[in-house]
């Protein structure tokens, strides 16, 4: 039960940016790199930049944090305003149907959809109680997928239909952006604080890099993270190359690749999702990252080696069952384990390097996979998330010690 007026307020609005949030998700996870594939036939360049729009919004998180520090507004002001910048983005790529304005516009709406993560988790962090935690983002995330994989569906049947009616796709993507901005501007929060701003420093924005020297949890959790995000990140964006290159033998329809790489995950998110929040609130953390782990290596080495529709599916399903777990365990995890009023530099540092991993990954990917064998890059990749687990395994053992001996 949610008891703090702030809590439901937050809930409420969460839910309204949550349907937003999953119109945009189907763009960054399959819409964008088929236009630009399939309208415009993008050369590898502009591929790649499309996919690193995200991550250069990770990028910047560490230099959103200590700039809303000093400011006076809301961290859910600020939130507004970058959506705000996001939506004209897409809403400039539909009116000039170019493909360097569909990189642009596309890079500009992603990478603001990403510089509110430190607000929203610090936000969470504040407004909802500890033991709920968990269960009230997942319960935002299922309004999220599903509204992803609608969109998915219906944005497939669209360019299945005509591929030039892409610009109207992008104008739904703009006004949903909009959407969610004013449904942020209604979430309770704060001016932000960080210990350097309480006390009257004005520190750079690689300040808040010192909790890697300092947290040893911190600092093993982040290695493991990015050896496996690096993988991940590699093969998400070849998901749809794969399906829809004539290279692979595939080469399916549009309404097909939705199905596989939004729709079919998505509701097998839907369904696991809830389960994942509450395993959230009561599951050793690093636990429940290992058993994610598993469940991503699996689903990238069937992905890629099954050609045929049963072995796309197990994959696709795969992925989703932990995918439903790993986007709530990536956005709230620094929860777990840093001090209240350092949540925002924590998730700074955190999605940092998760958009350094998103910068060079589909880099490296696009160019592998003109000379490597797409199923050895899954199964090499595979391999990765595996390692990483193993970088984890010493935490988790000392956090069931340090549980045991807690009065």
């Amino acid at each position: 039960m949610i008891d703090s007026p702030d809590a439901k307020r937050t809930y409420q609005f969460d839910r309204l940016r949550a349907l937003s949030n999953g119109i945009i998700d189907s763009a960054s996870a399959t819409f964008l790199l088929l236009i630009a594939v399939q309208a415009f036939h993008a050369d590898a360049l502009s591929k790649s930049l499309i996919v690193m729009g995200s991550n250069i919004g990770l990028l910047l998180t560490l230099w959103l944090v200590p700039f809303a520090a000093r400011s006076r507004a809301t961290s859910m002001q600020l939130a507004s305003i970058l959506l705000g910048a996001g939506s004209l983005g897409f809403a400039a790529a539909a009116l000039v149907p170019a493909l360097p304005m569909l990189v642009a516009g596309s890079i500009l709406a992603m990478a603001c959809a990403n510089l509110i993560i430190p607000l929203l988790t610090l936000t969470y962090q504040r407004n909802y109680p500890p033991r709920a935690r968990g269960q009230f983002v997942s319960r935002t995330l299922v309004i999220r997928v599903a509204t992803a994989a609608l969109a998915g569906e219906l944005g497939g049947r669209l360019l299945n239909a005509d591929i030039g009616l892409f610009r109207w796709m992008l104008l739904v993507f703009a006004l949903a952006m909009a959407g969610g901005a004013l449904a942020v501007r209604q979430i309770p929060s704060e001016p932000l604080q960080t210990t350097a701003a309480a006390g009257g420093v004005r520190h750079s924005p690689f300040h808040a890099m010192r909790f890697i020297k300092t947290d040893r949890t911190l600092r093993f959790t982040l290695a493991a993270w990015m050896l496996m995000g690096f993988a991940n990140l590699m093969m998400l964006p070849l998901r749809v190359e794969f399906l829809a290159s004539p290279r692979y033998g595939i080469q399916l329809e549009p309404q097909q690749i939705a199905l596989y790489t939004i729709v079919a995950p998505s509701l097998v998110r839907i369904l696991l999702t809830p389960v994942w929040g509450r395993l959230f609130d009561r599951m050793n953390f690093f636990a429940m990252r290992i058993l994610l782990n598993i469940g991503f290596a699996l689903g990238t080495a069937a992905f890629f080696v099954g050609t045929s529709s049963a072995g796309l599916m197990f994959g696709a399903i795969v992925f989703g069952a932990s995918a439903a777990g790993g986007e709530l365990a990536w956005s709230l995890w620094v929860t777990k384990i840093s001090p209240p009023e350092n949540v925002a530099e924590y998730m700074s540092v955190h999605t940092f390097f998760t958009g350094v991993r998103g910068m060079l990954a589909p880099l490296i990917a696009f160019q592998l996979v003109a000379t490597v064998p797409i199923a050895v890059m899954g199964f090499a990749c595979a391999i990765m998330i595996v390692l990483a687990s193993l970088i984890l395994i010493p935490e988790w053992r000392a956090s069931r010690s340090a549980r045991a001996v807690a009065p």
